[in-house]
């Protein structure tokens, strides 16, 4: 009997031991998660005339820095659709996310960043709509250098596209001549009446936000950007001589604002 008591003693203690061992464990990994302090999950929107592929450069960065990304491919078929498209992907989210946009995404993300899981969104070269308000409209504050240009084409059934002649020079003026020539010929045609979408509720009315301004865009004016960061009180970031194509020429300073959305966002909430 006393064997058996003795053998229960140490099984029990045993036990405790383990207990306290995983709950040590446990409260460790929280607390590491506190003092990293960042939000671990992006979603990355592409613009008009694109897809999801220019941000590979960026996503090989935020996914060595230990982040969980996915990317929107948007049909560009209707607002409705590519809004439509970005909740799906967002609806996937195991956790609070960073939204970010590039160009005509930033209207996308604008009306689909009031989901609870979006904790702050990146606009990079991008619209940013009010209430009321639609990317187009917005536009004619500051013309930019291809709304006054015949570069936008557009196709019996009303989809826009921009001139492969001319992609160069208003899209990506500070990449190869070689890669922009693919870009311009894997061009995803957006229905014109996108541009011409209005916001319901805008998401960065309530939550923080940041934009990135490439100051030779071509396609969006740089002042007209700097005009919604003012508005929204986004925090600005102007990247020197990059142009509307600043995600894909420099990927290291736009991951650098996605990562430092992400750790500032976990704060605020």
């Amino acid at each position: 009997m006393s064997n058996s008591i003795n053998s229960m003693k140490v099984v029990l203690g045993m036990s405790r031991c383990l207990c306290i061992v995983v709950l040590l464990s446990t409260c460790g990994a929280l607390s590491a998660q506190n003092e990293d302090g960042r939000i671990r999950n992006i979603v990355l929107v592409h613009g008009a005339w694109a897809d999801s592929s220019g941000w590979k450069g960026v996503y090989d960065i935020l996914v060595k820095d230990g982040y969980s990304v996915r990317l929107v491919q948007e049909p560009e078929t209707s607002f409705k659709e590519d809004v439509a498209a970005t909740k799906r992907i967002l609806a996937q989210q195991d956790g609070p996310c960073i939204l970010v946009a590039h160009s005509y995404g930033g209207a996308v993300i604008t009306e689909a960043g009031t989901d609870p899981s979006v904790a702050g969104l990146v606009y990079v070269a991008a619209h940013m709509p009010d209430v009321g308000e639609s990317e187009a409209d917005d536009g004619k504050r500051f013309p930019s250098d291809i709304s006054k240009s015949n570069a936008i084409k557009k196709t019996a059934d009303g989809f826009t596209y921009l001139d492969p002649a001319q992609f160069h020079e208003y899209f990506a003026a500070d990449l190869s001549a070689e890669q922009a020539a693919f870009m311009a010929r894997s061009q995803v045609l957006n229905a014109a009446d996108n541009f011409k979408a209005v916001i319901t509720t805008p998401a960065w009315r309530s939550k923080p936000s940041w934009m990135v301004v490439p100051t030779k865009d071509r396609i969006i004016n740089p002042d007209l950007e700097r005009w919604y960061a003012t508005r929204a009180n986004s925090r600005k970031v102007e990247v020197q001589g990059a142009s509307h194509s600043v995600y894909i020429s420099r990927p290291k300073e736009v991951a650098a604002v996605i990562e430092e959305a992400a750790s500032h966002a976990r704060r605020l909430r």
